[in-house]
């Protein structure tokens, strides 16, 4: 008896090490489970409730349970969860009165990060309006068309951007568009004909009383809440379209990744944009944290508003891990109570370098698109990769790998017609199953951009899949590696070049700071050349030299750049996401532009490119 008994005590001591030793990852795939369970839960729980739990009745519970509590810090000014909430509750009597706006309208905010971007879009909700969240960085033909494509009916603007809405004011005009810009008495005063000012005055005179419910009754669980813009990266903006049931799983990010009640989020990036409304917002409104809002992102001020505030969880996107890595270093560099860092487009040398700088932060890699129905976290906290695969997710989510011919830019078939699956370790194209329970909603408007996003008869005839566009590498511990855009992967010489592992090589070069690496048509040539644009460091030049020792001991030789272009800056979206478009289009004709300009010579390496030695390459006289 006894020796059965200390036989099941040794075998149970000992299975946590047998558990290790077949998963080093056991403890936080246990962790991830557990979490993932109590969130299905309660997902599940608030899709079966009647009437449907929005991120609005959340926000109000938030209201209820800590009335008192600070919900934004912005500036000189902090607000807790019942000011934001009385807040809104003016600003939607305000807007009904004034602007007419009622249920089922679509409402378009153009202004940055402010407090009053929160309000008004509550009052929204409030009200059972949809909200566009415009990119304020955009202009004229961008901005009537990100207007228009999702049938906005009122336009709603921050006051120092009045001069960008009277540009267009024509056409909204024509189009019957109620103009709003958020302003001051005496602004009321010099009103352009067509457009509005909505005081603060006004605003403050109407009722803090919080606001039937009926006004938002018709709105479900599929009805689009938000319209959010993809990035531009490739041409005008789409708006992809965010139902209330996708909110609410999106805002699910934050506790996956273990973010706290008592956590204070910062928030930086702009509230347009997934990343900043639905990861870091609404994210923070699930929790019932708080949040420190800033207009945009400053590499100087970064760490000060950190240690002020007392910030645990940053949010990262894109450059700025970099642009921090690259800030003079301090002496109280590691002088704060940051715990958690959250995001994606984490390059792995900068993630190492992020750590051993600013010390013992959890980064919580995350991939997903917008307008996607699929996304991955790292949440073990591996360098380089932006996720894990779990049995959980992949039991929700369909999702998988699939051969892609980049030079006919397709997916590659069998004989019957079907898509090949990748095995572990390759690189393929992601691709999602569209069901019920992972649905794409597409983009406002735009029935054809959304059918180009879809893939049909994949494995079987009638199943529909989601293109993500991404290419993916899955190793066999199940971390996930983002790899390239499929635009930006290009063929030269019969062989795939990915531009994220030639920038990677080009940034380890001393005197390179950024680079942006892109494929470009040459005349008489099959596929595109590669050529990278990039940033010296401050007060440093082009090292010719050291750059061709470095790319011809790294690099193969098809996936070396054969054109330099040397810019003072590199172009990026409003969330750091570099541009590709514009260059692609200059391609390497030293006549269109002003930047410096280097050609691969082989015999020579990178010498300056001149525009006879372009019609050369382009006549055929000089063969690359």
């Amino acid at each position: 008896m006894y020796v059965l008994l200390y036989t099941i005590l040794a075998g149970l001591a000992i299975l946590p090490l047998f558990l290790y030793l077949r998963n080093p990852y056991f403890t936080q795939d246990l962790r991830y489970t557990v979490t993932c369970v109590l969130l299905w839960l309660r997902i599940n729980r608030i899709k079966r409730s009647k009437p449907f739990y929005s991120m609005l009745d959340c926000f109000l519970d938030k209201v209820k349970k800590h009335p008192n509590k600070q919900f934004i810090v912005f500036e000189k000014s902090s607000y807790t969860y019942r000011d934001v909430d009385k807040q809104s509750n003016k600003l939607a009597r305000a807007l009904s009165q004034h602007a007419s706006v009622k249920e089922g309208d679509t409402v378009a905010l153009f202004m940055g990060n402010q407090p009053m971007y929160v309000f008004i879009w509550l009052a929204l909700a409030k009200l059972g309006c949809r909200a566009a969240l415009l990119n304020y960085n955009i202009r004229s033909k961008s901005l009537l068309h990100c207007f228009t494509c999702c049938g906005t009916n009122v336009l709603l603007a921050a006051s120092e951007l009045r001069g960008a809405v009277e540009e267009v004011l024509p056409t909204l005009r024509e189009q019957s568009v109620s103009v709003f810009v958020l302003g001051e008495e005496e602004e009321e005063k010099c009103v352009t004909e067509g457009v509005n000012t909505l005081s603060s005055s006004r605003i403050q005179q109407a009722s803090d009383q919080p606001l039937d419910p009926q006004l938002r009754s018709k709105v479900t669980l599929k009805s689009p809440a938000l319209y959010i813009y993809t990035s531009g990266t490739t041409g005008l903006p789409k708006a992809a379209v965010i139902t209330h049931e996708k909110l609410y799983m999106a805002s699910s990010m934050q506790a996956i990744s273990g973010v706290a009640s008592d956590d204070v989020i910062y928030i930086y990036l702009p509230l347009y944009h997934s990343a900043g409304f639905i990861m870091g917002l609404t994210g923070a409104i699930e929790r019932g944290s708080t949040v420190v809002l800033r207009r945009k992102f400053s590499a100087s001020n970064f760490w000060d508003d950190c240690r002020k505030h007392k910030v645990t969880v940053i949010q990262y996107i894109g450059e700025i891990m970099r642009y921090l890595c690259n800030s003079p270093k301090k002496d109280n560099d590691r002088h704060h109570k940051v715990r958690l860092a959250l995001g994606n487009g984490l390059r792995a040398d900068t993630w190492s370098e992020f750590l051993q700088r600013f010390g013992d932060i959890r980064v919580c890699e995350c991939y997903g698109a917008t307008e996607g129905n699929v996304g991955f976290i790292n949440y073990v906290g591996k360098v380089g990769a932006i996720g894990k695969e779990h049995f959980l997710h992949k039991a929700n989510f369909s999702y998988v790998l699939i051969q892609y011919d980049t030079e006919r830019e397709e997916p590659v078939k069998d004989s019957r017609g079907f898509c090949i699956k990748v095995p572990k370790g390759e690189t393929g194209l992601l691709v999602a199953k569209i069901t019920a329970q992972a649905p794409f909603s597409g983009y406002a408007n735009n029935q054809q951009q959304t059918d180009r996003k879809k893939l049909r008869d994949v494995f079987v005839k009638g199943d529909l899949y989601f293109n993500s566009g991404d290419l993916l590498r899955i190793d066999h511990e199940g971390f996930v590696y983002f790899m390239d855009r499929i635009g930006d992967t290009f063929r030269w010489k019969g062989e795939n070049v990915a531009t994220t592992e030639v920038t990677e090589h080009l940034i380890m070069v001393e005197c390179i700071e950024e680079a942006n690496v892109y494929g470009v048509k040459v005349p008489g040539h099959e596929g595109r050349v590669g050529m990278a644009a990039i940033k010296l460091k401050d007060d440093m030049e082009f090292d010719s030299k050291t750059t061709l020792e470095h790319v011809k001991t790294s690099l193969p030789s098809y996936a070396r750049p054969r054109f330099i272009r040397i810019q003072n800056s590199l172009a990026v979206t409003g969330t750091f996401k570099q541009i590709k478009v514009k260059l692609v289009e200059e391609g390497f004709n030293p006549s269109m532009m002003q930047d410096r300009l280097y050609y691969l010579e082989d015999s020579k390496g990178y010498i300056p490119m001149t525009q006879e030695m372009y019609h050369s390459i382009s006549d055929g006289k000089i063969h690359l």
